[in-house]
């Protein structure tokens, strides 16, 4: 683990976004990194789909999530 530098704003977008995503400030930055990553090494597949493929990865039931009502 270390230190990565950023600047002000981008540190602030990733505040924001950790709000919204229910994420800690380094939780949120992590998977955008991740995120990035993924996307630069499959530029064919979707964020939707490498999102979905790491979900399914992780064993996320997405056929359970949708039975759940909002």
């Amino acid at each position: 683990m270390g230190i990565v530098n950023i600047d002000e704003d981008l540190h602030d977008q990733v505040r924001k976004a950790s709000a919204v995503g229910c994420r800690s400030i380094n939780a949120q930055a992590a998977f955008w990194i991740k995120i990035g990553m993924l996307c630069e090494m499959n530029p064919t597949q979707s964020f939707n789909d490498i999102v979905s493929r790491e979900l399914r990865a992780a064993g996320v039931d997405a056929q359970a999530l949708r039975a759940v009502s909002i």
